[in-house]
C-alpha cells in the first residue's frame, strides 16, 4: 500500500499580468499567495497541487488560512493509502468541517501522485480523454469602457474568442462597458457580463434591463445569493451562468430544479479539488449543464489540473476553461500546459500523473513538514 510518508508545505507570490485585476465592490488585487503542497509516498512517489485563493474578500478562506488548514489535516492523512481518494477525503472531511478550498491542494496532490503510481494521465482517471484542446476564456478587469475595450482587442490578437467582463459597479456605466466591447468584437466572439455577485438586486435588474437586448451577452452572478439570481432571471432573458453560489453537489442541483441558469463555473478549489469537482462534472454531464472549468486563482500546477478535468469533460458541455499560469508571470512548473490562439493544450499527454515537472528550487524550502515516524 503505497501509504502518505510526508506532507511538505510550500508558498511562493503569483502576480497578474496586466496590473490591478479588479472586480465588483472595489476588489483589486496584485499579488496573491499560493500554497503548494508535495504529497511523497512510502515508495518515494511525489505529486504536487496548488491553492490560492482570490484574496480574503471573494469566497471563505484566504491565502495564509490553507497553511493553518493543513496543520490540523496533515497529521490525520500520514499512513493513508495515496490511491484511496474516497478515504482521503473521508478522511479530511472528517478531521476538519468546512474549510473547502484548503482540502482541495491535498487531494490534486494526491491525484498527481495516483496518475503516477498507475502510471496514468489524470485525465485518464477522471474518465478518459474526451479532447485534445479545451476552449479558454480570459477575464477583462473592471476598468473604464476604453481600457477594457484595448484589453479585450489585445487579448483578441492572441486568439482569445471568450471574453469575461467584470462588472458590477453602476448599471447604466456596466452596460456601456458592454456595448463598447460588442463594439469591438465580432459574431464568433462570446461576451459574459460577470458581476462577481456585485449588485444589490436593484441595480441587478436595471443591469438586466439594459443589457437584455444585446446580442452575445450571457449574464453572470448578479447577486450575491441564489434567490437574488432567481429574482433577475425572471425579469430577463439573457442566458445566465452561476459562480459564487455553486459550492457543492447539493448547491448545483438546487440551481438546477429552480431553473435557476444555462451554465455554472465549476472551481475546482472551491469545491473541494478533483474528486468532488469530477462528481459535480459528471452531473453536470447528466442534467445537461454546460460548464466552465477553472479555479479561483493559481498559476502552473492549478492550471495543469484544470486542463485534464477539461480535457474529460464533453466538449458539447465544457462551455470554456481558464488556464491561469497565462494571466500570472510566476511559472513553477516551466510555464505548463500552454495555450495558443484561444485554446489550452493538455497538461503532459500520455504523461502520468498531472504532466507537469514541478521547479521546486523556485519554491524555496518548506514552511511546514509532516512527517512519519521513524
Amino acid at each position: 500500500m503505497p501509504g502518505i510518508q510526508r506532507i511538505d508545505v510550500f508558498t511562493y507570490d503569483l502576480t497578474y499580468a496586466h496590473g490591478d485585476y479588479v472586480m465588483s465592490g472595489g476588489r483589486s488585487i496584485r499579488t496573491l499567495l499560493s500554497t503548494v503542497v508535495r504529497v511523497t509516498t512510502t515508495s518515494g512517489v511525489e505529486g504536487f497541487a496548488e491553492v490560492c485563493p482570490l484574496g480574503p474578500n471573494y469566497l471563505p478562506g484566504y491565502g495564509a488560512g490553507a497553511q493553518s488548514v493543513i496543520t490540523e489535516l496533515a497529521p490525520a492523512l500520514i499512513g493513508v493509502d495515496v490511491n484511496n481518494l474516497g478515504l482521503i477525503n473521508k478522511t479530511m472531511d472528517e478531521t476538519l468541517a468546512g474549510h473547502a478550498y484548503a482540502k482541495s491542494v491535498i487531494d490534486i496532490a494526491c491525484w498527481d501522485a495516483f496518475g503516477k503510481i498507475a502510471n496514468q494521465p489524470v485525465y485518464a482517471l477522471l474518465g478518459g480523454k474526451r479532447q485534445d484542446r479545451v476552449p479558454l476564456y480570459v477575464a477583462i478587469p473592471l476598468e473604464s469602457e476604453e481600457e477594457m475595450a484595448a484589453h479585450v482587442l489585445a487579448r483578441k490578437k492572441e486568439g482569445t474568442r471568450r471574453f469575461q467582463l467584470k462588472v458590477g459597479a453602476d448599471p447604466h456605466d456596466d452596460a456601456a462597458r458592454v456595448q463598447a466591447i460588442l463594439n469591438v468584437t465580432d459574431a464568433a466572439d462570446l461576451i459574459v457580463a460577470d458581476a462577481n455577485g456585485g449588485w444589490r438586486l436593484q441595480d441587478a435588474v436595471v443591469a438586466a434591463r439594459l443589457l437584455n437586448n444585446m446580442d452575445r451577452v450571457y449574464l453572470e452572478q448578479p447577486c450575491r445569493t441564489l434567490e437574488e439570481c432567481l429574482i433577475v432571471r425572471q425579469r430577463t432573458t439573457l442566458p445566465m451562468v452561476l459562480d459564487e453560489v455553486i459550492t457543492d453537489p447539493l448547491a448545483l442541483l438546487r440551481a438546477y430544479e429552480a431553473k435557476a441558469m444555462e451554465a455554472i463555473n465549476l472551481k475546482v478549489s472551491r469545491v473541494g479539488g478533483l474528486t468532488k469537482a469530477k462528481l459535480m462534472r459528471d452531473l453536470c454531464e447528466n442534467l445537461g449543464v454546460r460548464m466552465t472549468i477553472e479555479d479561483t486563482w493559481g498559476g502552473d500546477m492549478t492550471t495543469a489540473a484544470v486542463s485534464h478535468l477539461a480535457a474529460s469533460t464533453d466538449p458539447e458541455l465544457l462551455f470554456a476553461a481558464s488556464y491561469m499560469n497565462d494571466w500570472v508571470l510566476e511559472h513553477a512548473a516551466g510555464y505548463s500546459p500552454r495555450s495558443q490562439d484561444g485554446w489550452g493544450a493538455v497538461s503532459g499527454p500520455d504523461v502520468p500523473g498531472l504532466g507537469i515537472e514541478v521547479d521546486v528550487a523556485k519554491l524555496g524550502a518548506p514552511i511546514l513538514t509532516f512527517e512519519a515516524e521513524q
